[in-house]
């Protein structure tokens, strides 16, 4: 079964030939009209993945209370630009709002600005903000200039990947192309060794390995804006720290994982991140990589877990006992999502990390 978007990728494939899985992806997922990313509804139980802010408020409080101590922390700047890269459903940004409404002079300087191109998630963001006047954006770019507090949350995993196989040539790309019937999708390794092959590590025959320029060109803007108006970004993503670590696009539909080809428009794709690559592209001092359970624990959910059974009956305590287990166990979110700060260098070290900063690259 495929789609109106399928068809129109097949078509293109058919007139141009094969396309890298980065260009299937940027069309699949954002596609002016017919892209997932434009129309879906994909938070939440009734859409296709739920991200850690609907999981429990503490996630989203702890943010807030990060990026409030960055405010302080930067000598609270009056206006500081407060800027969410994908804001999902706006829960994060309304849980980080309400637990920061005590720090003094905080909320008066906030000047917050969403980059959202989903017209769908922007209604329900307005409606999760309440009367918190925002800006919405169609990319960082077009955010005014100043001081920055960034948020990413499960942003950088939906950004598109080119993918690699190492074959008795070398390091050949993979490419969507199509099957004889002139219209299914296919994965197909371009004739040609890749001009990539100069950035890939070596590794056996049958390796696979992903890059995300995308992903990069993000990180970079994000750096260069720091670099240039001060300020502070907070990135988490589920992915790695650098080196060959295979092929991880996967595609889920409904909350089951799906043929990444298969209905193109209608189902959400992602990769690991390489937070490495993320911090080097930045150019800036970084702060971890370190798993999302250490770092709320560093934050202090356990004593804003204790804080918020204290006020709930039996069957809330079970419900927070259990949201915990998910945002900090190893064997769930704990470890898989990993959490990266980028910073201006001109503040003291943030909370949640063990170590200090990496150098600028």
């Amino acid at each position: 079964m495929t789609t109106e978007l399928g068809r129109l990728i097949a078509r293109r494939i058919a007139l141009t030939g094969p396309i890298s899985i980065a260009d299937f992806m940027a069309e699949a997922l954002g596609h002016p009209h017919l892209g997932y990313y434009r129309h879906a509804l994909p938070v939440g139980a009734a859409g296709d993945f739920t991200t850690a802010p609907e999981i429990s408020q503490m996630f989203g409080e702890l943010f807030g209370a990060w990026l409030a101590e960055r405010w302080l922390a930067m000598g609270r700047p009056r206006p500081v630009r407060l800027v969410e890269l994908g804001p999902g459903r706006g829960t994060l940004m309304a849980d980080a709002l309400r637990a920061t409404r005590g720090i003094a002079g905080f909320h008066a300087a906030i000047d917050l600005h969403l980059v959202e191109i989903n017209d769908r998630l922007q209604a329900l963001q307005r409606m999760a903000l309440g009367d918190v006047a925002a800006t919405w954006h169609a990319r960082l770019e077009d955010v005014p200039t100043g001081p920055m507090l960034l948020v990413a949350n499960e942003f950088f995993d939906a950004l598109p990947v080119r993918q690699f196989e190492k074959t008795s040539r070398g390091w050949v790309e993979r490419m969507v192309g199509l099957q004889d019937d002139g219209e299914t999708l296919r994965l197909a390794l371009a004739p040609g060794v890749t001009p990539y092959a100069s950035v890939l590590a070596d590794a056996p025959a049958g390796a696979q390995a992903e890059i995300s320029e995308a992903g990069r060109a993000v990180a970079a803007a994000i750096g260069a804006r720091l670099r240039r108006d001060g300020g502070w970004a907070l990135i988490v993503d589920y992915g790695y720290e650098g080196g060959t670590h295979g092929a991880s696009l996967q595609a889920v539909r409904g909350h089951r994982r799906a043929n990444v080809l298969e209905r193109p428009g209608e189902t959400d794709l992602s990769a690991h991140v390489d937070l490495q690559a993320l911090a080097q592209a930045t150019g800036m001092p970084t702060f971890g990589p370190v798993g999302q359970g250490e770092f709320l624990q560093r934050l202090g959910i356990m004593q804003r877990a204790e804080t918020l059974k204290s006020r709930a009956g039996e069957a809330g305590r079970r419900a927070i006992d259990a949201a915990l287990a998910r945002l900090i166990g190893p064997d769930q979110m704990g470890t898989l999502f990993r959490v990266l700060a980028v910073g201006d260098s001109r503040s003291a070290a943030p909370a949640g990390f063990p170590d200090g900063p990496s150098d600028a690259t």
